[in-house]
């Protein structure tokens, strides 16, 4: 499975296989889009008759999985590079290692 990580120990093998491929994402350092998540499961998934746009019926369960992952501490979602409320997560968003809210202006 191409979703593993060094960091293997930390996933649980009956959790859901795009919480693995998040977790892998943002392991990599810089912050990755929902869709480019999507897009490389639906590459790995991908058989020779594939539509070029199949990676839209993986995007949903990566925003869903990534709520959940935020909201248990696992990942940040970031607009504008700063973290906000996964309740609130709509329109364009990067998804990160967890990062500390900055203090209020």
């Amino acid at each position: 499975m191409r979703f593993m990580t060094q960091d293997t120990e930390n996933i649980d093998p009956e959790e859901d296989p795009v919480i693995g491929y998040i977790i892998s994402a943002v392991e990599r350092g810089t912050p990755v889009s929902p869709r480019d998540i999507a897009i490389e499961i639906a590459d790995d998934r991908a058989k020779e008759n594939s539509p070029k746009d199949a990676w839209r019926k993986y995007l949903l369960a990566v925003k869903q999985q990534a709520k959940h992952l935020a909201r248990t501490g696992r990942i940040s979602i970031l607009r504008r590079g700063r973290p906000i409320d996964p309740n609130k997560m709509k329109g364009l968003v990067k998804l990160s290692l967890p990062v500390s809210p900055a203090p209020e202006e």
